[in-house]
């Protein structure tokens, strides 16, 4: 279904939020929205795939419709791969269990903040820090640190504060057929609920929590994917 939520002006314009409007849309929201999303995802199940033994136990952290947790399965069809994934959005949790029939996935309805994390072999935590209070970004790395076993492997995906890319990025979604008035009041909607972080932050905080051969292996204008171990 096409993302239309914004195609209207509206004389009051909500907080966004991962609702039933926006699951509804949000394969096309997010492929108009994040440059180089489908390379990202798809890289992060190969990555994440070629890491892990047999068997092995994933975190998918704001899992939403289970993208990375499907991507990940797809590339271990026949293996002992057992994913958790978790998200705070009811609307997201349901749509996930109808989109992905696999009884190595374990869908959560919760708090990632509150998401005890034990034994865990790869985690992944795709464009979700963004919506955290900043905080509690530091305690959350230091959490996913202490709950992986050695030599696991940690994805972190991110919208960059970086202001050289601000109007280029508005312009790619003007050309995904987004309207100057979409592009908008979803920035308003968006303005108090999605804080980015410098790429510097985000990369003291991996390496203050712990994790080393932290490396950025994705960037697409200020969208980011980082990779490192435990």
């Amino acid at each position: 279904m096409k993302d239309r939520i914004f195609e209207l002006k509206q004389n009051n314009i909500s907080d966004f939020a991962f609702d039933e409007s926006v699951v509804n849309v949000f394969p096309d929201m997010i492929r108009r929205s994040i440059p180089g999303y489908e390379t990202m995802i798809s890289m992060t199940g190969l990555l994440i795939a070629s890491k892990l033994k047999n068997p092995g136990l994933v975190y998918d952290l704001g899992c939403s419709l289970g993208a990375s947790t499907k991507a990940i399965l797809d590339h271990r069809p026949e293996d002992e791969i057992n994913v958790i994934a978790v998200d705070n959005s009811k609307d997201m949790i349901e749509r996930a269990k109808e989109n992905i029939k696999d009884h190595r996935v374990q869908f959560v309805l919760g708090d990632v903040l509150e998401t005890k994390i034990e034994s865990a072999d790869a985690v992944v935590g795709n464009f979700i820090m963004q919506f955290l209070p900043q905080e509690t970004r530091e305690p959350f790395l230091k959490k996913i640190f202490e709950g992986m076993n050695s030599g696991s492997i940690l994805v972190i995906s991110e919208k960059i504060d970086d202001s050289s890319y601000i109007a280029i990025h508005e312009d790619w979604k003007k050309a995904n057929g987004y309207s100057n008035i979409e592009v908008e009041q979803k920035r308003q909607s968006l303005e108090n609920v999605m804080r980015v972080d410098s790429e510097s932050t985000h990369l003291g905080r991996f390496e203050s929590a712990g994790f080393t051969a932290v490396q950025q292996w994705f960037r697409c204008l200020n969208w980011a994917s980082f990779l490192m171990y435990k």
